[in-house]
């Protein structure tokens, strides 16, 4: 049997300003069954760990809301492919704090973007993602956490753009690892995989099954796009307005291999937005109850 539309795993991004439960708090604001935040500023290589009360406040907080599969982004600074050292260092430290966060705050998934070749060949890239992973290995063994390569636009020399560079990694990786995919809906639109249609996304997550497997997909964010197919450029749109259109995401909500997983909306709008797709998402689900 299908899961009921209300306790589909529908949320957004919500703002953790003020401490991590205010983003659980958001979250139940604007109706939502899950959440993505940032565990600390994205913007800032320093970090500390969260204080202990802190952590029980996010805990109580979590089992009043009841809400689920609650996933982390990772800071925009890390680039685990860097070929510069320093950047490199720094931003393998900086992913270690983010795992070691979201470790404490008990949280399903900490979504990344793979990372950017800059100057060098990207197969170069594509090893050192790997080899940066590997590194996380002994804080992950045995715990729930799942780290999840985030499908990119392909902007400049960002990987992760074709599901064959998200496979390699995987491939690197999956033995040691608790690893998967998070398919940005803007981002493989403007990456060349077209969904704007029922056939047209069916034929892309065929693909992405040959290429991949959908036993590695896990979670969605869900945004439409204000660029064109193939464009390469990341600009979200809020859902129908942007050149996907809604079809996507009505095929999203009723397909079965996609209707269960977690949805992340990032769309512009904030939260008076959210008010409005997450129940909009909600009813394209029942359409096949």
């Amino acid at each position: 049997m299908p899961t009921a539309p209300e306790n589909l795993l529908i949320g957004a991004h919500t703002s953790a300003a003020g401490g991590a439960y205010k983003a659980l708090l958001e979250g139940v604001s604007i109706g939502a069954t899950t959440i993505q935040l940032f565990t600390a500023n994205q913007r800032r290589w320093a970090s500390s760990p969260i204080p202990q009360k802190d952590l029980d406040l996010w805990h109580k907080t979590l089992s009043e809301t009841g809400l689920k599969k609650i996933m982390s982004h990772s800071s925009f600074l890390i680039n685990l492919g860097s070929p510069d050292l320093e950047a490199l260092v720094k931003s393998r430290k900086t992913m270690r704090e983010e795992v070691e966060r979201c470790l404490a705050l008990k949280l399903t998934y900490l979504n990344f973007h793979p990372g950017a070749a800059l100057s060098e060949d990207p197969q170069g890239c594509l090893d050192r993602i790997a080899e940066s992973l590997l590194e996380l290995e002994p804080l992950l063994v045995g715990r729930d956490l799942r780290l999840l390569l985030e499908t990119t636009a392909g902007q400049g020399s960002c990987q992760g753009y074709r599901f064959e560079q998200i496979a390699y990694i995987i491939s690197k990786v999956e033995k040691k690892i608790p690893i998967g995919v998070c398919i940005d809906t803007c981002h493989i639109f403007v990456a060349g995989y077209d969904i704007r249609n029922a056939n047209a996304y069916n034929a892309t997550l065929n693909e992405f099954d040959k290429v991949i497997g959908l036993k590695h997909l896990y979670a969605f964010h869900v945004n439409d796009s204000l660029k064109g197919l193939g464009t390469r450029v990341d600009r979200h749109a809020p859902l129908g307005e942007g050149l996907i259109g809604m079809d996507a995401f009505r095929f999203m909500m009723t397909d079965p291999r996609t209707r269960d997983l977690p949805m992340y909306l990032e769309t512009p709008g904030g939260t008076e937005q959210w008010k409005k797709e997450i129940p909009l998402l909600r009813s394209f689900a029942s359409q096949n109850v």
